[in-house]
């Protein structure tokens, strides 16, 4: 479980926004071609595919600066393009999510492209237009001078190498000296089996493969896989080594420690991609200041999410943040959030199209009464905050003698509760500007209630929500149990 999980949720929220990373590599434009296969073709045992519609989207060292534009990070990508029309659509691809293009165009040499065709939802085939050949060093130099001039201005350097011929040795070593003179981290997702071109780098992320063909092992010989990481965490000058290895899970090796942080049990539809959404989180997460080891548990989660997904498709912020929910709720602190924050929180819920609800009170001594009007209105959708009133605001509703129980405590016991999403202190006397800012899709309360009478029903109303009445539980007040316990 990670610790202070609240923590790294709103720095994901609200800090992840600020962070600047550049990604260098090989740019790719993964195109798709969508189908329905119905039979086999009387030409060839092949299957005959019936179109029904065309895709494209950044692929390759793209794709990771589409997975960082995603979870809400600023991302610039550098890397070579052909003077061609599949450049327009990459250029138009990055651009359009917010990423800034760096392109350097190599005039001898395409675009390169990656063309799957699906039938249903089985891919059937992929053709590849590429020139795999050296470029030359003026083209080179000039890819260097690009990165050079932002890396002093970015909190990470990914170099994301797909072995088509951008991070030679020189490209490497040039950007890893100055990232690591400006003190900006440097992640690498390599392909060479030759790790010394990427000698002082922060972190080598392989996957098992890749990690076994540098090592010269066999893939499926953790321990001794495991034993040469660590050799190559000193024999580089690495930070640390982080493997991915699919099922196992993630292992980040440094010299003499090492973590295993076991996989997410998903249903696998496609694992295109997955290594993209792991180093991006990863440095996202070192960007932040986050230990690698958080960083980690992250990258784990996050790649859980996108293996579930067809084809190469980037995680979204909200599906990062839907997936940290079970360990959230397992932390009844992490739940009790500013307004400020709640809002942001609420934005998330929405964009992945949960319905919000929204119930308020002083909730002083929480009774029987309480937890059924809670249950009641979690089961109205799915998310649900409750917001309650401050100390002040008691005191002025109920007397001087309330709230017997102080904002802190009441707030800390309704967030352990299961049915509770978050939990928030308003000071006014009424919540409609709460109600306002979030713009819940329900808004629940109890008692002698009707919809003309509670605070905030027109407004829910006129955006298309909804009030509900739930019933009292005769019998339970907390003004019979503070009699009951003076007799």
């Amino acid at each position: 479980m990670l610790e202070r999980l609240d923590a790294i949720v709103q720095d994901i929220e609200r800090g992840w926004s600020s962070r600047r990373l550049l990604v260098v590599g090989d740019l790719m434009l993964d195109k798709y071609v969508w189908g329905e296969v119905s039979r086999i073709s009387p030409e060839a045992p092949v299957p005959v595919v019936h179109l029904h519609h065309q895709t494209h989207q950044p692929g390759g060292a793209a794709n990771v600066a589409m997975n960082l534009a995603r979870l809400g990070a600023q991302a610039l990508v550098v890397g070579f393009t052909g003077a061609d029309e599949d450049e327009k659509l990459l250029f138009e691809g990055v651009s359009a999510n917010g990423i800034t293009p760096c392109f350097v165009q190599s005039a001898e040499f395409p675009t390169i492209t990656k063309l799957r065709i699906i039938g249903g939802r089985q891919q059937m085939l992929r053709l590849d237009h590429e020139r795999l050949a050296p470029r030359s060093e003026e083209d080179q130099r000039q890819l260097i001078e690009t990165v050079l001039k932002h890396i002093s201005s970015c909190h990470a350097v990914i170099l994301s190498d797909y072995a088509k011929g951008v991070l030679t040795p020189m490209v490497c070593q040039s950007i890893i000296r100055a990232a690591r003179d400006s003190g900006v981290p440097v992640l690498v997702d390599p392909k060479s089996t030759d790790f010394s071109m990427y000698t002082g780098a922060t972190t080598i992320c392989p996957n098992l493969g890749e990690l076994a063909r540098a090592a010269g092992f066999d893939a499926q010989d953790l321990e001794p896989l495991l034993d040469a990481a660590e050799s190559m965490v000193s024999l580089y000058n690495l930070d640390f080594l982080t493997a991915t290895m699919s099922e196992k899970g993630i292992a980040l090796v440094r010299s003499g420690q090492r973590v295993l942080v076991a996989a997410q049990a998903r249903q696998v539809f496609d694992v295109s991609g997955a290594g993209d959404t792991v180093i991006a989180v990863l440095a996202l997460s070192l960007a932040s200041g986050l230990e690698p080891e958080v960083g980690v548990r992250l990258a784990n989660i996050a790649a859980g999410v996108v293996v579930e997904k067809l084809g190469t498709v980037p995680i979204e912020k909200h599906e990062l943040l839907a997936a940290l929910t079970p360990e959230l709720a397992l932390q009844a602190h992490s739940k009790v959030v500013s307004a400020d924050d709640l809002a942001l929180r609420v934005a998330l819920w929405k964009q992945h199209g949960e319905r919000v609800v929204f119930t308020n009170g002083c909730f002083d001594l929480l009774h029987i009464g309480h937890i059924t009007l809670i249950e009641q209105a979690r089961q109205l959708g799915d998310r649900l905050i409750v917001a309650i009133n401050s100390d002040r605001s008691v005191s002025d509703l109920k007397g001087p003698d309330r709230p017997i129980v102080d904002e802190s405590a009441r707030a800390r016991v309704l967030a352990a509760l299961a049915s509770v999403d978050a939990v928030v202190v308003f000071d006014d006397p009424t919540p409609l500007g709460l109600i306002v800012d979030v713009r819940p899709d329900v808004i629940v309360k109890g008692g002698d209630y009707n919809p003309e009478t509670v605070v905030g029903a027109r407004e829910v109303e006129s955006w298309g929500g909804q009030v509900r009445i739930v019933p009292t539980v005769k019998g339970f007040s907390t003004t019979r149990l503070i009699e009951k316990s003076k007799r």
